[in-house]
């Protein structure tokens, strides 16, 4: 059985709120789960800030016994430094305009 650390949305329409929780691959995203290990609010409030509370302990046990994070789980982590962050996955090459680029060797 492979656990995965994912996040289970709630809230209402267009205004979302996360449960990370440590759940079996197969379940559904909003389905049953082992553990909730932590919270996200990626709407920002009055002050400007978007909440995350992680239980690093339990976070560090679920990986320990082999969870994998999801994407957005990983860099979650990778913010709060309980896993390394992840690499980046833009080209830099994309970032120059295609005029300016130097051509590809084929």
């Amino acid at each position: 059985m492979v656990v995965r650390l994912r996040l289970q949305r709630f809230g209402q329409k267009k205004l979302p709120f996360y449960r990370m929780v440590a759940a079996n691959s197969r379940a559904p995203r909003d389905g049953k789960f082992f553990e909730i290990v932590g919270t996200y609010n990626p709407i920002a409030n009055a002050s400007g800030i978007k909440e995350i509370r992680l239980k690093t302990d339990r976070l560090r046990y679920w990986l320990s016994v082999g969870a994998q994070p999801s994407d957005r789980v990983a860099w979650i982590l990778g913010k709060f430094g309980i896993l390394p962050p992840p690499p980046p996955r833009y080209s830099p090459q994309r970032m120059i305009p295609k005029k300016d680029r130097e051509p590809a060797d084929e």
